[in-house]
């Protein structure tokens, strides 16, 4: 007669002692509580299926109790009695907890961020700071910390409306592209089936395309460049406003400028292409006119590693809202007049008043622009005829600066 097999009691269970040789207590039905040299207590369960004999992994003891440890036996028969295999169901929710885990480790913050970090290589600092600015102020504090998983469309609207409620109607649409191309990113990386928003249309009211606000007209633009020689803010500022228009750069290109990228006895100034929208080294030909702004600015800042340094400190250049502020100071609004439409009023200008070469003005506004063979500028293409075009262009603002009748 086989031996009769007595149960496992939770002394016996507590006191169990490791040895040499690993070594197990048996409780009957298959389960066994295994003893290993290193005082490890496992509980296993043996069964046979299909044939087979097979061993079911359970947790370590005291972690699953005596009692729990003969429920899961007792379940394990039942599925045999189904002609189940409960190794195979075990394995199966192992596979789905893990599964869920890492669904929930995946939030929307998280996706999010690994976005921002594979696209920031071909971004300019200044962009991947309103990207991740606007993330921050609007969206992870609604469903940042929810799994990728779980998102939705309403979601998505939800949020929109809430920040165009707020009058930034063109926020929100941003908002939404940023949410389509992070769940695009989920998409393609296996961390969700379906992107909810890849076709979400139509969610805001219509609106007409708007631009950066810019005088275009020369005599406006008379008007704008005597109010800024009449600037009587700071001088640095001042400076900053007066090479706006002669330089045409973004504002950000401008406010982020160093002594060590200019060269005033070549009369250059070489920003290096981590600075640039376009991540490519631009090159900006400065007139006699520029020059010697800056180099009024020299004995103010040309010990300093920006050329306009923020007021507040030197190791940070000039903030963002200085060269808006002043504008606004003198009297224009912003429908009327923004930092970035120097850049509109040059390229209008430039080519119905003092028809230059399109490709050349655009190569200027470092804008993608390709050659009549197909093939990319470099920084120094049609260097001399740009160094002309960009004294021209300086001559024509002191020309009609002077003139209060156009």
């Amino acid at each position: 007669m086989p031996k009769r097999i007595v149960p496992l009691t939770d002394l016996q269970l507590k006191t169990a002692k490791p040895k040499v040789k690993e070594y197990k207590l048996s409780d009957g039905g298959g389960l066994h509580l295994l003893i290993t040299p290193s005082g490890g207590k496992l509980w296993r369960c043996n069964y046979r299926f299909d044939g087979k004999q097979k061993t079911l992994f359970l947790k370590s003891y005291p972690e699953i109790t005596l009692s729990e440890a003969r429920k899961a036996r007792d379940d394990a028969r039942q599925l045999l009695a189904n002609g189940v295999d409960p190794g195979a169901v075990i394995k199966a929710q192992k596979i789905q907890v893990q599964l869920h885990a890492e669904i929930v480790l995946n939030t929307f913050e998280k996706v999010a961020k690994e976005w921002l970090l594979k696209n920031s290589p071909q971004w300019s600092d200044s962009h991947i700071k309103t990207i991740t600015g606007r993330l921050d102020r609007d969206v992870f504090p609604v469903f940042g910390d929810r799994a990728v998983t779980s998102i939705t469309r309403n979601d998505v609207k939800c949020l929109m409306e809430k920040v165009a409620a707020r009058g930034t109607i063109e926020t929100a649409d941003r908002i939404k592209l940023y949410c389509r191309q992070i769940l695009r990113y989920a998409l393609n990386n296996d961390m969700i089936e379906s992107n909810p928003i890849d076709d979400m249309k139509d969610i805001l009211a219509k609106r007409v395309p708007g631009h950066h606000a810019a005088l275009t007209d020369p005599r406006k633009v008379s008007q704008l460049l005597r109010a800024i020689d009449g600037f009587d803010g700071s001088f640095v500022v001042k400076c900053a406003l007066q090479l706006a228009p002669l330089l045409f750069v973004r504002p950000g290109e401008l406010r982020a400028a160093e002594w060590s990228e200019i060269d005033l006895d070549n009369a250059e100034w070489n920003i290096p292409a981590i600075k640039m929208k376009m991540k490519s080294d631009h090159l900006v030909p400065l007139s006699q006119q520029a020059i010697a702004i800056l180099k009024e600015l020299v004995p103010l800042t040309g010990g300093k590693k920006y050329v306009f340094p923020c007021y507040r400190t030197n190791s940070r250049c000039m903030s963002e809202n200085a060269l808006t502020a002043a504008l606004r100071r003198l009297g224009y609004i912003q429908g009327e007049m923004t930092p970035h439409g120097f850049r509109a009023m040059a390229r209008t200008i430039l080519d119905e008043v003092l028809n230059q070469r399109v490709d050349f003005i655009e190569h200027q506004l470092a804008h993608a622009v390709k050659d009549p063979n197909g093939r990319a500028y470099n920084r120094t293409a049609h260097l001399d005829e740009r160094k002309k075009m960009m004294q021209l262009w300086a001559d024509y603002l002191d020309s009609i600066k002077v003139l209060r009748t156009l």
